[in-house]
């Protein structure tokens, strides 16, 4: 005869060691974008690197977009820092009084794709920058750079004489300070305001990567592309998740997130990136936009007039306690290391 008790003691016993030890618990974080849900930032690199997280972490880790970004752009940085929004990115050019040695892959003279830019960047920023805690505050998971930063106009440029008093919006940082020595009136304005800006005419023209050109819909009210051999300047991301909420994963999520991080961002964002610019280029000739090469004459004014943008960078990165005019020289040998496959 079956002995009732002994069933049910057996039973509980059973549920007491399935209750010991439960799977790991599913979490479900945060993610916004100050850009538009079609732009590649939104689409391809945090909702891919999204997706990318889930498959690693078995599904225990998810990201869910929020419908609104939860600040102003430049003020995202302190929107994941403070748990408004638990990842997102920002390029370092919004907050200059806090990301000096972020600037450097934004220098003029960078790599000639997004890609290349962000992997030797990457590189250079884990090995010499990340331990002097610019980003202290959140956890940051990679950097990268957008692709060349070129000149859009609302009328016809040639030269240098041609850009004296134009109101050119830039993204603040390295573009700001190329555009003020180029003789341009430059401002600071989010990327998103561009169309009103130029359409209003209150920019003359516009410091972007070629990307921007589709993502901004601003085919429609410029007139001129002049384009420089590894554009004038760049613009450098970090992407980050809320301290707390990453310090509360299980080791093993971290872990798995880890190895999908740092150089994996940089060549996830500077793919999408190139792929991005690509398309903007093909929208630009059939836009009836005007697409000019800068003359060697140009490019070489830009250049002398900008070298004292580097001596600047070098000195305020010095001041951080970083050697910082060799590892600008490291930054260019890495860049031709990357360009060569390497």
């Amino acid at each position: 005869m079956v002995n009732v008790r002994s069933l049910v003691v057996a039973a509980v016993v059973a549920l007491g060691i399935a209750t010991a030890q439960p799977a790991l618990a599913q979490t479900t974080l945060t993610m916004s974008s100050w850009v538009s849900p079609q732009h590649h930032l939104t689409s391809t690199v945090l909702q891919g690197w999204a997706n990318e997280v889930e498959k690693v972490t078995s599904g225990r880790v998810k990201f869910q977009m929020l419908p609104k970004h939860p600040s102003a752009p430049p003020g995202t940085f302190d929107a994941v820092r403070d748990g408004l929004v638990d990842l997102s990115y920002v390029t370092a050019s919004y907050t200059p009084a806090r990301h000096i040695l972020p600037l450097m892959p934004e220098l003029p003279g960078g790599g000639d794709t997004s890609l290349v830019n962000s992997v030797a960047y990457s590189r250079i920023y884990w090995k010499h920058f990340h331990k002097v805690g610019e980003y202290k505050g959140v956890k940051l998971l990679g950097v990268f750079t957008h692709g060349p930063g070129q000149m859009f106009t609302k009328r016809p440029v040639a030269g240098i004489g041609d850009v004296q008093g134009l109101k050119i919006r830039t993204g603040g940082g390295i573009a700001e300070a190329v555009a003020k020595a180029l003789g341009a009136s430059a401002f600071v304005k989010p990327a998103p305001e561009s169309y009103e800006l130029l359409k209003s005419g209150v920019a003359d023209g516009v410091f972007f990567p070629m990307e921007s050109i589709i993502s901004f819909k601003l085919d429609t009210v410029l007139e001129q592309a002049t384009l420089f051999p590894g554009g004038m300047y760049s613009s450098a991301f970090g992407f980050f998740m809320n301290e707390d909420k990453w310090n509360k994963l299980p080791k093993q999520d971290q872990e798995a997130i880890e190895k999908i991080s740092g150089e994996h961002i940089a060549r996830l964002a500077g793919q999408s990136w190139d792929d991005a610019d690509k398309r903007g280029f093909e929208v630009l000739k059939k836009s009836g936009v005007k697409i000019v090469n800068a003359s060697p004459e140009f490019v070489a004014e830009v250049k002398k007039r900008s070298s004292p943008i580097v001596e600047d960078w070098i000195k305020q990165a010095s001041a951080k306690g970083v050697d910082a005019a060799r590892i600008l020289a490291e930054f260019r040998e890495e860049l031709k290391k990357v360009a060569a496959g390497k």
